[in-house]
């Protein structure tokens, strides 16, 4: 990872509740899926997730963070995003690499 790359990723952690997180947003875009993919993969793997790996913003936290996000084409997004700790993204990676694994042996065949 270069240099400019790493600071890209350092501005996308935040703070919330005491422990460092990425929204799933950010994460998405990192991982080159669109949102509601990666939401999707971790609902369908929600045993893998358990709260100290990942949590949704209350109300109050997404209005505090909104002014950070890019909103959506609709003129803001239309749900309360998640946040993954360190070992949400550790484990996302995981979900995703497995469910990039299915679509390519699926369109394959």
């Amino acid at each position: 990872m270069k240099k400019g790359d790493l600071e890209v990723v350092e501005q996308k952690i935040f703070l919330l509740r005491g422990q460092k997180v990425m929204i799933d947003r950010h994460l998405a875009e990192l991982y080159g899926v669109r949102t509601k993919v990666l939401v999707q993969a971790v609902k369908r793997n929600k045993r893998r997730f358990p709260k100290d790996f990942m949590f949704q913003l209350t109300g109050q936290e997404f209005k505090s963070l909104r002014s950070q996000f890019v909103t959506s084409n609709r003129g803001g997004s239309r749900y309360r995003p998640y946040a993954f700790t360190e070992q949400g993204v550790a484990m996302l990676s995981t979900v995703l690499l497995t469910f990039s694994f299915r679509i390519f042996n699926l369109e394959g065949i």
